[in-house]
């Protein structure tokens, strides 16, 4: 549909001004369309901020680091000023990358107030979702530590599954149980827990936890096993570390 309608555009040969041009490189950069993406950029007589920021987080989205880089510093040498979400998406695909000392770098930077502004929780949860893919988890918890915002589910989300993925059971559980206490209502995370306890062998824990979810009327979905867990807390990493095309 999004082809469709830049066709028509073409058709009616309308100028691809600031908003519409724009529009054209967030709908394929979200569809993973970065190269067309980059056709309707250049086209573009003008450009801001937030066409900048579609591009950097298309390239993000298909983990393309280097290119999310390049662009990142093209835009610095164009002399366009990178707002809060721009960092977002350069950091998301440094975490992708697994350019570790890059992403150091530039939230340093952003501590020290080179691009006007201080890191957001959501920056937070990209340095935190970056050193857990490289299995750096005590630097994760030391990020964590230091926020100045009440942890999200989402970060807790990515300790989990980065301390369950290099064997530390105990952060597990911890994040488990600070997820259950967040989201009560929230079954995954019951479930994750249970496993946890299982894997530990610490079988009286996972009985009390299966009478109390049957006490407050949770139940598993069909299908689900204890020791499905991997993919409980991807859809929160998602929505809450993702790259946004823009600031709500």
């Amino acid at each position: 549909m999004g082809v469709w309608i830049h066709n028509y555009v073409r058709r009616s040969r309308w100028v691809l001004d600031v908003v519409l041009g724009t529009s054209l490189v967030d709908m394929y950069s979200k569809c993973g369309r970065v190269e067309d993406a980059v056709k309707v950029f250049d086209e573009m007589p003008e450009k801001n901020v937030w066409t900048w920021n579609s591009v950097i987080g298309g390239m993000a989205m298909v983990k393309c680091g280097d290119e999310a880089l390049m662009w990142f510093l093209k835009m610095e040498e164009e002399g366009v000023r990178p707002d809060p979400v721009t960092l977002v998406g350069v950091l998301s695909a440094c975490s992708h990358a697994g350019m570790i000392m890059m992403g150091r770098r530039l939230f340093r930077l952003m501590v020290e107030g080179k691009y006007g502004f201080r890191p957001g929780i959501k920056h937070y949860g990209c340095m935190v979702d970056m050193f857990c893919r490289a299995g750096m988890i005590g630097a994760a918890v030391e990020v964590v530590e230091r926020m100045p915002w009440e942890v999200n589910v989402a970060i807790w989300g990515c300790l989990l599954k980065g301390s369950r993925a290099h064997g530390d059971l105990g952060l597990s559980e911890f994040a488990a149980r600070r997820l259950v206490e967040i989201e009560p209502g929230n079954v995954a995370h019951y479930v994750v827990l249970g496993s946890l306890y299982a894997e530990m062998g610490r079988w009286t824990e996972a009985e009390e936890l299966r009478r109390r979810m049957k006490a407050m009327g949770l139940r598993k979905d069909a299908g689900w096993s204890l020791a499905e867990n991997d993919e409980v807390i991807t859809s929160d990493i998602e929505e809450h570390v993702g790259v946004p095309a823009r600031i709500e």
